[in-house]
């Protein structure tokens, strides 16, 4: 006999399957106000949104059956009783049809102690469907939606382009980006499912009964705990998840991951667990110059020449301004106008390759829709703006450059200058180099914030900002320096009003990243986070690498002294600008390791993998051997 489902032609999805049993069901209980945190547990008070909208799951309009469709649900996790199955994350897999390397729900486990006292405690982990959903927030493309309806973080992988931001932000490892697909899909908390009465997958295949699932902050039956931290879970304060522990079985003080990451948790006066160093490599200090190679090689060369183009255009444009002789003299010269175009190109270059780490480049224009939310989107617009911005001023400039005057007259019989002798032309060049100046500030600004994340504590540090403005400044300041002091010596002009200029401002930018270098490590000496294990990494594994770009540092900045020294004493022109040259190439390798190790080291607040599974150490292992060419492994490739 038919049902009504499939008598409408509806997805199977929508049918109660008879063979479910009754602890697959969504219990009825009492249902509190707020949630701990203080947020409405109904949220069509909190939204306004209607209480009887579709979700139109699988394009099906039929409203669901559960009465508490509206209310935040979440995940109920009890420690105790997991036996480390798997189970979850096979039902979860099934379900979604995730290839081997892809899991939505992943079980990790930390463990401690010794014979005979020897315990482990197995983690369940998916998605948490956070109050404060970070990968919302973050997401350049708005592909996350958070829904009124049981109040799920849902994720459209075809609006997703790949750019995995999401998966820097989120502290518990959830959205999983596909190499392969080159998109990020992750945990839909089973609305299907929900909207029939049933729980999520994950929770009705458990065996061991440590999954449970509804409202939030109902605890299930036969549970003595609902407690918000367990060992290994990352600082709830960051997201407010809607997850639910429970976990009374004694535990050592000391905790440890059985993965590769130098992290493990200690118990402190309070018994909650907190992440200390675990220095898993030893102490000894490497160069490891072939590891700095890596999947966001493409993100090194994007932020440097970023950067290394508002520099360009900033530093003579402002000078300029300021009153400096020698720049204006520039300014009003034929070779202002391929300083601008440089910037341009350079902007646009590392544009491209911040399209290039895309899984889905062509989908690259759908990066400005979030600029409510997403620093990524406002980084890139404000890069945009300038890149036009410059453009502008490159524009106003052609009728006053000598060489674009005598050409567009040989080829078109047109002399610009006198076509545009009427209009304020030096005035629109000074105004649209105000709008790029501005626009570059805020995607430098933007830049900066991407990176500012408490997920990744390496990052969430002012550190990154000196980089950022450091490396704009004397990355720009060799660059614009080499055209301007170029071309001052090729118009016969003296370069001892200039040199200074750039020298001091390369020299400022070297020091504003020492400082916050010496910052960095002084505080990441003395955290017990994972920003000081990325440090303890960066101080072992890469170790020689990591004094080799400090040493540079300080090397570029006395030998910059010097430069400015022998413009002092009057060595000639042309020797100065091939030691500028040879200077400004030192930099580029000094500034090029330093950004290679801002992305290698980077440790997340991740949760914790398994012996082989989502473990990187070893991922790289079946890589070294071949085993990562099966794909039942399970492990991804390394293109983006």
């Amino acid at each position: 006999m038919e049902t009504g489902n499939e008598q409408q032609g509806r997805s199977s999805h929508w049918e109660v399957r008879t063979q479910e049993q009754q602890y697959a069901f969504l219990p009825e209980q009492p249902i509190a106000d707020k949630n701990r945190y203080g947020q409405l547990i109904d949220l069509v008070d909190l939204s306004g949104l209607p209480a009887g909208r579709s979700m139109f799951i699988n394009e099906n309009p039929e409203v669901g059956s559960n009465p508490n469709r509206n209310k935040q649900h979440g995940f109920f996790f009890t420690a105790d009783n997991c036996i480390g199955c798997h189970a979850c994350e096979a039902a979860c897999s099934e379900k979604n049809e995730n290839p081997a390397h892809i899991a939505f729900r992943s079980v990790g486990y930390v463990e401690g102690g010794s014979y005979p006292d020897y315990k482990r405690m197995n983690i369940s982990m998916a998605c948490n469907h956070c109050d404060d959903p970070v990968c919302l927030k973050g997401c350049p493309t708005k592909a996350y939606t958070k829904h009124a309806e049981y109040g799920a973080v849902l994720q459209d992988p075809e609006t997703c382009f790949g750019c995995g931001y999401c998966t820097w932000v989120c502290p518990y490892n959830a959205p999983q980006l596909d190499p392969v697909k080159g998109r990020v899909s992750k945990c839909n908390m089973c609305v299907d499912r929900l909207e029939v009465g049933l729980k999520p997958a994950c929770v009705s295949a458990c065996v061991g009964n440590a999954l449970d699932f509804g409202v939030i902050e109902n605890t299930p039956q036969n549970r003595e705990q609902c407690k918000t931290q367990i060992p290994g879970f990352p600082d709830p304060e960051i997201t407010h998840p809607n997850i639910r522990f429970q976990q009374t079985k004694t535990m050592p003080i000391e905790m440890n991951r059985t993965d590769s990451m130098p992290v493990k948790y200690h118990r402190d006066n309070k018994g909650d667990y907190k992440p200390v160093i675990d220095q898993k490599v030893g102490k000894a200090r490497h160069w490891n110059f072939s590891k700095l190679n890596s999947r966001e090689n493409p993100l090194v060369l994007f932020t440097l020449f970023a950067q290394a183009a508002l520099g360009t255009f900033f530093i003579p444009f402002i000078g300029a301004l300021l009153g400096n002789e020698s720049l204006q003299l520039f300014m009003a010269s034929d070779a202002f106008l391929p300083l601008c175009v440089l910037a341009v190109v350079m902007t646009s270059f590392g544009l491209f390759m911040s399209v290039t780490h895309l899984g889905k480049p062509f989908r690259f224009y759908r990066g400005f829709n979030n600029l409510r939310y997403s620093p990524m989107s406002r980084e890139g617009f404000g890069l945009a703006m300038f890149s036009a911005g410059a453009g502008l001023t490159a524009l106003f400039a052609l009728p006053g450059n000598q060489w674009v005057n005598q050409l567009s007259t040989d080829l078109i019989g047109l002399n610009l200058a006198r076509l545009t002798a009427e209009l304020p032309m030096q005035e629109l060049m000074i105004g649209a180099g105000l709008f790029a100046l501005l626009a570059g500030c805020g995607g430098l600004y933007y830049m900066n914030k991407c990176y500012q994340i408490k997920a990744r504590p390496f990052w969430n540090h002012w550190q990154t900002a000196t980089s950022f403005v450091g490396n704009s400044l004397s990355l720009g300041a060799f660059v614009s320096g080499t055209v301007v002091l170029t071309a001052l010596y090729l118009m016969e002009q003296s370069l001892n009003a200039a040199l200074p200029i750039f020298t001091l401002t390369f020299i400022s930018g070297m020091l504003l990243e020492g400082i916050g270098l010496a910052g960095h490590q002084y505080d990441l000496n003395r955290s017990e986070n994972e920003g000081g294990a990325a440090h303890y990494i960066q101080s072992t594994t890469f170790g020689k690498t990591y004094v080799l770009r400090n040493w540079l540092l300080g090397f570029n900045i006395l030998a910059a002294l010097g430069l400015l020294a022998l413009n002092v004493v009057g060595v000639n022109p042309p020797l100065i600008l091939l030691l500028w040259t040879g200077l400004a190439l030192l930099n580029c390798f000094t500034a090029a390791i330093g950004r290679a190790l801002f992305y290698i080291l980077v440790i997340p607040t991740t949760m914790p993998g398994a012996f082989f599974w989502k473990n990187k150490g070893f991922e790289q292992h079946a890589r070294d051997i071949g085993l990562a060419n099966n794909p039942a492994t399970g492990v991804a490739p390394l293109a983006h």
